[in-house]
């Protein structure tokens, strides 16, 4: 007898909803729309940019950071319009753009720029080149800084036309640096364009250069040729927008009141009593600014009188020490902490080459501080150093009954007047004194040197916002390739990778088919 077997009945499948389903899916769809709408909209309000580049190419300074963000540009009520005028086609294009376009973004408003391409907007660079009375418009950069409707031209009694104080003009070259080789060549060695557009835009904002007086009948710096010693003082403080104004003391009654300050550099010669008092009596108005670079073991008797009197006295000896055999006068210094105008270089090494006396500078002395006088120490020498009275006479060996020990500071500063009032910081006298002369020389220029001396002249004529680390220059590279090394990249790129590429399509074509 066969048993019938039945299966068991089960629910009937229910039919697709496709209305549904397809309901669900819009509705995600839209969903994830929104969801990508809000995160992109999120991330072009509140985003963060990240210089990935090798030297940090796209970034600005922490000097030119803090110049957006003083008064002088957020007290404006009009921005400084910017216009870059650059040929797409030019091998720095991309680099300027995006500087340009990292100072509208840092200066909240207050640099509007604007980018045109002469050879793809003709009609609107006939009409900049119109406006500014420029013949030719090709890769220059203008920055106008006018409040007001003022003329972009301004026609002196000679008949001659100038440019508005407040509009400057940056051309392409003046931020390439060119180097001549042995065959006439002019070739492209590196990239300062930050250096110059901070210029440009302070002194579009300024209208005119401010001018420290310098000495040049005490001062003894070379200065024949563009790589001098008197080069390099005038171009650094010439891009801070500081105009160096040679002046004779001997002869003065007083100091012009036109000039922020005064510079006297590696004085060979001692003023005369006339002199000390015009410069003591400069010295005591309720706003100077002295910068005194000394050159090693001879400042003079007169001038260090008058530096001891406000706490700092150069001494009479040369900063060394020893390495085996040898003695060794390249000193190593530290830039010391807790000054405001060199927070960026506080705790940095430095290293100044050449002859370096040592200060003797009286923080916290009690006389000073009834007088309203306090000296501070700005960069101190390391360890190991100390002050040779008898440099020269060969075996040079620390002798604590001549020599000087340490601490020994090669630079300090000395503040006149109320120093911790804000309502009369602004009216205190100032003064920077470098016990070395020698790190002007080009063969010993060191960027924080230079940066120290140029925070130092901003701190000096009251302008602290541009004070700090500076931009720096980019240089060009070259890759010493050699010709097999260059025939075997072009068939890497011309032949092996191509090729790769197409045994591996080739094999996944193949894998898909079977």
């Amino acid at each position: 007898m066969s048993e019938t077997s039945s299966e068991p009945k089960g629910k009937p499948a229910r039919p697709v909803n496709r209305w549904g389903i397809g309901t669900l899916s819009v509705i995600q769809l839209v969903l994830i729309a929104i969801l990508l709408i809000a995160l992109n909209y999120l991330a072009s309000q509140y985003f963060s940019r990240v210089d990935l580049s090798r030297s940090s190419m796209y970034s600005l300074s922490p000097a030119t950071k803090g110049y957006l963000k003083d008064e002088a540009l957020k007290s404006r009520s009009t921005p400084v319009k910017w216009i870059m005028a650059f040929r797409r086609s030019s091998p720095f294009y991309e680099r300027v753009r995006a500087l340009a376009e990292e100072y509208e973004r840092l200066s909240d408003g207050k640099i509007s720029l604007e980018v045109v391409d002469p050879m793809r907007s003709p009609d609107r660079a006939e009409q900049i080149a119109e406006t500014y009375g420029i013949s030719l418009i090709r890769d220059l950069l203008i920055f106008d800084a006018r409040t007001d409707e003022s003329a972009v031209t301004i026609q002196n009694t000679a008949g001659t036309k100038t440019l508005n104080p407040n509009v400057k003009l940056v051309v392409a070259d003046e931020m390439v640096l060119y180097h001549t080789d042995q065959k006439g060549q002019r070739r492209p060695t590196g990239f300062r364009g930050e250096d110059v557009m901070t210029a440009r835009l302070v002194e579009s904002i300024e209208g005119k250069p401010r001018k420290i007086g310098f000495l040049a009948d005490k001062s003894r710096i070379n200065s024949e040729g563009p790589n001098s010693p008197w080069s390099t003082l005038e171009t650094t403080l010439r891009y801070q927008n500081i105009e160096l104004t040679p002046i004779n003391l001997s002869g003065l009654q007083s100091i012009p009141s036109d000039l922020e300050g005064l510079a006297l550099v590696a004085p060979r010669y001692d003023l005369t009593d006339e002199e000390i008092a015009v410069l003591d009596s400069y010295w005591k108005r309720s706003r100077a600014s002295l910068l005194v670079i000394l050159g090693a073991y001879d400042t003079p008797p007169k001038l260090r009188a008058f530096l001891r009197g406000y706490g700092v006295t150069p001494r009479r000896d040369r900063i060394v020490t020893r390495d085996g055999e040898r003695t060794i006068s390249t000193v190593r210094g530290t830039f010391t902490y807790g000054i405001d105008f060199l927070s960026d270089l506080s705790g940095q090494a430095t290293i100044f080459e050449g002859a370096s006396s040592s200060l003797e500078v009286r923080e916290g002395a009690g006389d000073l501080i009834n007088r309203k006088i306090f000296p501070t120490g700005l960069i101190l020498a390391g360890d190991g150093f100390w002050g040779e009275t008898q440099f020269g006479e060969g075996q040079e060996t620390f002798d604590p009954q001549e020599d000087t020990a340490p601490p020994l500071y090669l630079a300090a500063s000395i503040v006149r007047g109320a120093m911790a009032s804000d309502e009369y910081a602004a009216e205190t006298s100032r003064m920077v004194i470098v016990s070395n002369s020698d790190f002007l020389d080009p063969a010993n220029q060191r960027a924080e040197n230079l940066d120290f001396l140029a925070s130092s002249v901003n701190w000096l004529v009251g302008r602290e916002s541009l004070a700090g680390v500076g931009p720096r220059s980019l240089g060009t590279y070259k890759l010493p390739i050699l010709q097999a090394q260059v025939s075997f990249i072009n068939r890497v790129n011309l032949i092996f990778f191509p090729g790769f590429l197409a045994i591996l399509g080739g094999f996944i074509w193949s894998s898909r088919r079977a």
